[in-house]
């Protein structure tokens, strides 16, 4: 069935900015998928035919796309996708048994959706956040240093209709809906809330400062691969106390 004419409108107006933004048309296809997904709550039939209408491609183009990234549901999602790491630092520090307790509380498995449409559970892989594992995402924001007791309580929260925050970024997680939007590219106003970058995402910074740590030949002083003076120890040595070496020895830092 079609969107109705007010709801396609919208939609159009929506699709308009999107493909603006890029020089090739049918770039704008990851966002508008975003888009249709922020309106039904998941990539459907509709959704397909729509961007498929105004990017000028196929539905089986535009298909191909949705059933390759996760992020695009075939089937409709539950208010709050709440997603368990179970990568390997996650796993060890307790992901798994996570993600056991959750199955069991809820009733269901991956990918699946409660009865009350609000929680879709989900096995993931690395979110970045290792630093502080075992990791839960809910709409894809933060909640770290999870264990099974308090995930527990973290979706009855949501399925309570309860506001909850997330230990880092926005103040508030909005529903799959919301988030979905904001995926396409249309701020709600939340970027810009909350720590992004706690202390334990900061802990190789902080030591490399302390231990007066660079890259060889520093940051400004690097020359290029191959070059027979590069990565010198003398050069290594002569930029410790600069701040070129901060921002190397910071972007190093193993964060999933």
């Amino acid at each position: 069935m079609a969107y109705p004419d007010s709801v396609r409108a919208r939609l159009e107006a929506d699709a308009a900015q999107l493909v603006a933004r890029y020089p090739v048309a049918r770039s704008a296809l990851l966002p508008m998928l975003h888009l249709v997904q922020s309106e039904d709550g998941y990539v459907g039939p509709d959704g397909i035919a729509f961007c498929a209408e105004q990017l000028g491609l196929t539905a089986a183009e535009v298909s191909a796309v949705a059933t390759f990234y996760t992020q695009y549901k075939r089937h409709p999602n539950g208010t709050y996708t709440v997603g368990v790491c179970t990568n390997t630092l996650c796993a060890v520090m307790g992901g798994d048994a996570i993600y056991a307790a959750l199955e069991e509380h809820l009733g269901i498995g991956h990918d699946e959706t409660t009865d009350d449409g609000s929680v879709t559970l989900e096995r993931i892989e690395c979110n970045a956040g290792c630093d502080y594992a075992p990791v839960v995402m809910v709409n894809w924001e933060f909640f770290d240093q999870q264990t099974p007791s308090s995930a527990v309580e973290l979706v009855d929260e949501l399925r309570s209709g309860r506001e909850v925050r997330p230990t880092r970024g926005a103040d508030r997680v909005g529903t799959f809906k919301e988030v979905s939007r904001v995926l396409a590219g249309f701020l709600d106003g939340h970027a810009d809330e909350g720590v992004g970058a706690g202390p334990a995402t900061l802990q190789g910074t902080l030591l490399a400062k302390r231990r007066d740590w660079t890259p060889p030949g520093g940051r400004e002083t690097a020359e290029p691969r191959g070059s027979g003076s590069a990565g010198s120890g003398s050069a290594g040595g002569s930029a410790g106390s600069g701040s070129g070496g901060d921002g190397g020895q910071g972007s190093t830092k193993a964060e999933g």
